[in-house]
C-alpha cells in the first residue's frame, strides 16, 4: 500500500492502527517527504481477507484526507530491495533538467538501474546522490559506467562521482591533500619566484611539470635554483599571504569532527606548508626543505624529495603510522605528480586537475570547490551546517559570481 498526501502528525499511527486491528505481518516500510509531502509505502503479508483489510486502510486513510493504493497479491520478491552497487554523486552549478535527463538515460542504455535519489547539497553546488545497481557487476561492468560517466560529464558540464557502494564507502580514515592548486589557490614556488623576478619562468616549467612533460625532480630542481638569494623572510611573507580554495577549511573541520586523519603531502615547501597545517589543525605534512644559510636561499633543496614517488610513499608512511589500510584512504590532488599518491589510496580524487590525473583518477572533480570532497564522502551539506551550528559557528558562505 502507498500512501500519499500533505506531510502531517498522525498519518503513520492511524494506519498502523488499522494494520494492527487485522494482525497483519510487516515485510517493508519506506518513507519519504518531498517538499512537505509526504510518501509512505508498507508492505505487509495477511492470511485471511485481504479485501477487508484493504477497505480499511481506505477508511482509516480517508479519516486523516490521505490518498492510498493498495495493491492485492503483490509479488514479495519483485518488491524487495537489492543492495545498490554504486553511488553517483552529480553535481553541477545548477544541474539542470538537460543535464540530469542525459544521466538518465546513459544509465537506462547501460542497463542501470536508478534505486534512489536523494539531495546531498543545495550550497555551493546542487548534488544529487543516486544509488544504482548494474545489471553485471564485474570489473568490466564497474570499468564500463565509470567510463560513461566520466565521457558524460565532459560532455553536459556537471561533475558525476562514481563510488561503489558498501562499506568501503563509508570506511574512510584519512585524507591527504595536496596543497597547491588543492588545497591552496596558487603555487607557492611562483609566488616566491615572483619576489625573485623570475615568475614566468617559474610558471613555465611548474607547468610542464604538472602536465607531465617534465620529470618533477627536474623540474624542481630548475625552479628552486631561481629561488637563489631570496632572503629566509620571503617565506614568512608568503606563508602569510596563502588562499585556501574555497570549502577547504569547512572540509577539513567537517572531516575531524568524523575522526579521519587529515594531512598534507606536497611537492612544495616545508617551511610554508608547516604554517599551513598549524593553522587547519592538520595532523601530518610532508614536504621538501628548501636550504638556508645566513638567512639567505641558497637555491637547493635538502633531503628526500617529495617528487611523484614521494608523494605515495608518503602516503603509505602515514597510512602505517596510523594503522590505517590504503583502501580506507583518500588522496585529493591536481597535477601529474599526484598520480601514484591517488593510484595508491583507496578513493583518489581529481581536483580540478591536469587531464594526465583526470585519467587515473577515480572521480574528478571540477568545480572550484574544496569540499565537494565531501559530498563524495556520502557527508550532506545539510550535516554540515547542523554540526557547524552545533558547535555555535556561523554559516560558512562563499561568495559565488
Amino acid at each position: 500500500m502507498t500512501v500519499t498526501g500533505p506531510d502531517k502528525p498522525g498519518v503513520t499511527s492511524v494506519l498502523f492502527a488499522a494494520l494492527t486491528r487485522h494482525g497483519v505481518e510487516v515485510l517493508d516500510v519506506e518513507q519519504v517527504v518531498i517538499r512537505g509531502r509526504l510518501v509512505l509505502g508498507v508492505l505487509v503479508s495477511t492470511e485471511h481477507d485481504p479485501e477487508g483489510l484493504q477497505e480499511a486502510v481506505e477508511q482509516a486513510m480517508a479519516t486523516v484526507r490521505m490518498q492510498v493504493d493498495v495493491e492485492v497479491g503483490a509479488d514479495v520478491r519483485s518488491t524487495s530491495q537489492l543492495a545498490s552497487t554504486h553511488q553517483l554523486i552529480v553535481m553541477g552549478r545548477p544541474v539542470t533538467a538537460r543535464a540530469f535527463t542525459e544521466v538518465s538515460r546513459r544509465l537506462a542504455a547501460l542497463n542501470t538501474n536508478i534505486d534512489s535519489i536523494r539531495r546531498v547539497a543545495d550550497y555551493p553546488v546542487t548534488g544529487l546522490e543516486l544509488s544504482v545497481s548494474t545489471a553485471t557487476q564485474t570489473p568490466q561492468g564497474d570499468a564500463e559506467l565509470r567510463a560513461a560517466m566520466v565521457e558524460l560529464s565532459a560532455r553536459i558540464g556537471v561533475d558525476i562521482a562514481v563510488e561503489q557502494a558498501g562499506l568501503a564507502r563509508r570506511a574512510k580514515r584519512l585524507v591527504v591533500f595536496d596543497v597547491d592548486s588543492t588545497l591552496i589557490q596558487g603555487e607557492v614556488i611562483e609566488m616566491l619566484a615572483a619576489k625573485a623576478g623570475h615568475e614566468d619562468e617559474v610558471r613555465g616549467i611548474t607547468e610542464e611539470a604538472m602536465r607531465g612533460e617534465l620529470d618533477f625532480g627536474q623540474s624542481l630542481e630548475r625552479r628552486v635554483a631561481l629561488l637563489k638569494g631570496l632572503p629566509e623572510k620571503a617565506l614568512d611573507e608568503v606563508a602569510a599571504e596563502l588562499e585556501l580554495t574555497p570549502g577547504a577549511r569547512t572540509t577539513v573541520r567537517t572531516l575531524k569532527r568524523l575522526g579521519f586523519r587529515c594531512g598534507v603531502v606536497s611537492g612544495g615547501f616545508t617551511q610554508v606548508v608547516l604554517r599551513l597545517a598549524e593553522d587547519l589543525d592538520l595532523d601530518f605534512c610532508a614536504a621538501n626543505d628548501l636550504e638556508v644559510v645566513d638567512g639567505v636561499l641558497t637555491g637547493r633543496v635538502v633531503g628526500a624529495v617529495v617528487d611523484r614517488e614521494g608523494k605515495a610513499a608518503a602516503l603509505r608512511r602515514f597510512a602505517d603510522e596510523y594503522d590505517i589500510p590504503l583502501a580506507q584512504c583518500v588522496a585529493v590532488g591536481d597535477g601529474a605528480n599526484d598520480i601514484d599518491m591517488l593510484s595508491t589510496a583507496g578513493l583518489g580524487v581529481a581536483f580540478n586537475a591536469k587531464p594526465a590525473l583526470r585519467e587515473v583518477a577515480d572521480t574528478a572533480l571540477s568545480l572550484p570547490f574544496l569540499d565537494a570532497v565531501l559530498f563524495v564522502l556520502g557527508v550532506t551539506r545539510a550535516e554540515v551546517e547542523a554540526a557547524d551550528a552545533a558547535d555555535g559557528l556561523p554559516a560558512e558562505r562563499i561568495e559565488i559570481e
